[in-house]
């Protein structure tokens, strides 16, 4: 069937196009899954009497598995392939969310959302996207991997709204079986139209002018993969710079907002709905946001590119606490960050990219991004805590901002060995 359709796409069309959008339905699917858990804060601990910090236990454990799993899952695609990587990842998240609707402790909330959740949805992450892009694309990669980087946004902009709404009228079990239904649904998808590689269909990668080396040999044991790569990575100082940068996007993003902003509105009297609403707006904007940065990060400085994200991400949070929460301020809010969400990706998939090359760039980045989900699930942890020791969020909101200045001044310093130009302003360059 893909070497049909390859056939009979529109002149000019390349079937890395359809890889995309496949990849994109699976990351959409896995950011939906991964993001629940943040509309079921409430219902929880209305149905069982569970703490927000022990809630907030099994969401920091899902964070961080989600993260770890990257650098291994980016050695499984290299050992065993993209498809059966995906397999595997998709059947963990229906097992894991189907047999949360039986659970009755807290540990098998730590088993199920925590433990489970966090190792399927690491599979099908941005590592995969990563991945894709590298194999199929030669030039167009910025505006590829900020479409692949948007899936989350549109996960939260196509799920959250629908679960808090099913969470009022049906229960949070219903909501369980939902996001199960969304993974059992792409795993047809994805068996039936993704490739391994453009040469599966009789194709060059997009972009391609001249012949192209053959695809290397199934890598080693993964777990020995996984690690050689990093032991290679750390002796680079552009490694723990990549790495400090995205601990603070990841704190920002998926730990502190989109695990507790729907909790924060409904501190200030706003129903879950509403607050499931404004993280699907913020969905919205990253959409456009992201992949204007894909778009960008082809053309521009990424360093200052990112400089400027982490900037203006600071600030957002700074307001955020002094907005009042009316409807106007946080429509503000949503979409100031909203634009920022993800457009850090792009960047730093790009400079991992051109600074550790082809190969070890999905590996290196799954470490990167193993560096996003420690922060995730580290500030996921702290605020839950906080607020519930402190009654409020504005500390580890405030806490956010203040490292988010400080990866901004960061990440002017990556690629700095291997290319020396000014910082201080856009210019077109590879990294």
């Amino acid at each position: 069937m893909m070497m049909r359709l390859a056939r009979h796409l529109p002149r000019g069309m390349h079937y890395a196009w359809v890889a995309v959008g496949v990849t994109f339905l699976a990351l959409l699917a896995s950011a939906g899954v991964r993001a629940t858990p943040g509309v079921l804060i409430v219902p929880l601990q209305q149905a069982f009497g569970w703490s927000r910090a022990t809630i907030s236990l099994a969401i920091g454990i899902n964070l961080l598995l989600f993260g770890l799993m990257g650098p291994f899952a980016a050695a499984l695609m290299q050992r065993f392939g993209i498809r059966f990587t995906l397999f595997l990842g998709l059947g963990i998240l229906t097992i894991a969310t189907a047999a949360s609707t039986q659970m009755t402790a807290a540990w098998q909330l730590l088993l199920t959302w925590g433990l489970l959740v966090g190792t399927g949805a690491g599979m099908i992450a941005l590592v995969l996207g990563a991945t894709v892009v590298n194999r199929w694309f030669t030039t167009r990669r910025g505006l590829a991997m900020g479409i692949l980087s948007a899936s989350n946004a549109s996960g939260q902009l196509v799920f959250l709204p629908l679960l808090a709404a099913i969470v009022e009228t049906q229960g949070w079990r219903a909501v369980a079986w939902v996001v199960a239904g969304a993974t059992v649904v792409v795993i047809p998808v994805v068996a039936l139209l993704l490739p391994e590689r453009p040469r599966t269909v009789g194709l060059g990668t997009y972009g391609a002018t001249g012949a192209e080396p053959p695809a290397p040999a199934p890598a080693g044991n993964p777990i020995a993969v996984a690690f050689g790569t990093l032991g290679r990575g750390i002796q680079s100082r552009d490694f723990w710079l990549l790495f400090a940068s995205f601990f603070v996007c990841g704190a920002s993003t998926n730990g502190l907002i989109g695990t507790h902003l729907i909790a924060y509105c409904v501190d200030h009297g706003i129903p879950e709905v509403q607050g499931a609403g404004l993280l699907a707006a913020m969905g919205l904007f990253d959409l456009a946001g992201t992949t204007l940065s894909g778009w960008l990060s082809d053309r521009y400085s990424n360093r200052v590119l990112l400089s400027w994200y982490y900037g203006l991400r600071g600030l957002s949070l700074l307001y955020l606490p002094y907005s009042g929460f009316s409807f106007a301020a946080l429509s503000v809010f949503a979409a100031f960050f909203g634009l920022d969400w993800l457009a850090t990706v792009p960047p730093t998939v790009r400079l991992a990219t051109d600074i550790f090359g082809k190969h070890d760039a999905p590996v290196i980045f799954g470490w990167v991004f193993a560096g996003h989900q420690l922060g995730a699930a580290s500030i996921a942890i702290v605020a839950g805590v906080l607020r519930t020791d402190l009654g409020s969020y504005a500390v580890p909101v405030t806490m956010s901002g203040l490292l988010c200045f400080a990866a901004a001044v960061l990440v002017l310093w990556i690629g700095r060995s291997h290319r020396n130009t000014g910082a201080g302003r856009l210019e077109p360059e590879a990294a």
